[in-house]
């Protein structure tokens, strides 16, 4: 699906789910938290994962490559050819990867999730996490409410959301963009102090902001 698909769907069909739900579970509508859920979910669920900024960009980034080859794994009956041909990389490559990052596909292939069901569960740690940020803010009994009612609200959003797997070149894009950003806010947006801290040479990280439009 096109990007510009994707953002109509988002808008006219994901954000009033999102909306709704706000609505009546927190009895207002709070637009950071409306934010937060549709940008997770329109760079795609079974990206996203926490940034952890404590680890080097290589680590993160290895981390990272693990967890999106291994969740499409799960979704495709350990095809790895199919998951090649899905984040666009030629078989070799994946196969090499696999080697690197120690992906178990074996046991990958002994606890399979359906499709739907890894999507599901994908929206739901997105919808959670997100809510979880928010704990100091909201109303705690409103916020139970609406944490019960996270199953359904994922299923009424997977209803609309098309399923369009993210080639693992952009998918790695999106994630580096993400920890770049968060480190360069937890060091004060000093570019030096946060080369030094995520373990880059100033000049690569410098290098990797201009490319990446930071």
């Amino acid at each position: 699906m096109a990007k510009e698909d994707l953002e109509k769907v988002m808008k006219s069909r994901i954000k009033p789910i999102i909306e709704e739900a706000m609505q009546k579970f927190l009895g207002a509508r709070v637009v950071e938290i409306e934010s937060d859920i549709s940008d997770r979910i329109a760079r795609s669920p079974l990206v996203d994962v926490e940034i952890d900024t404590s680890l080097s960009f290589r680590k993160a980034k290895d981390s990272f490559k693990r967890h999106y080859i291994s969740r499409l794994l799960q979704t495709h009956l350990g095809n790895i050819s199919k998951v090649a041909d899905l984040i666009g990389i030629d078989r070799r490559s994946i196969h090499r990867l696999i080697k690197e990052l120690k992906i178990d596909v074996e046991e990958i292939r002994k606890n399979l999730l359906s499709r739907e069901y890894a999507r599901e569960e994908a929206v739901k740690d997105v919808i959670e996490s997100t809510l979880d940020e928010y704990k100091q803010v909201v109303n705690p009994q409103r916020l139970k409410k609406m944490y019960a009612e996270v199953p359904e609200i994922s299923k009424d959003i997977l209803k609309e959301l098309p399923e369009a797997p993210m080639t693992l070149k952009d998918a790695l894009e999106g994630f580096e963009k993400m920890f770049i950003m968060k480190s360069l806010k937890e060091n004060g947006f000093n570019v030096s102090k946060t080369a030094k801290k995520i373990g880059l040479r100033y000049e690569t990280l410098h290098r990797k902001m201009k490319a990446l439009g930071l």
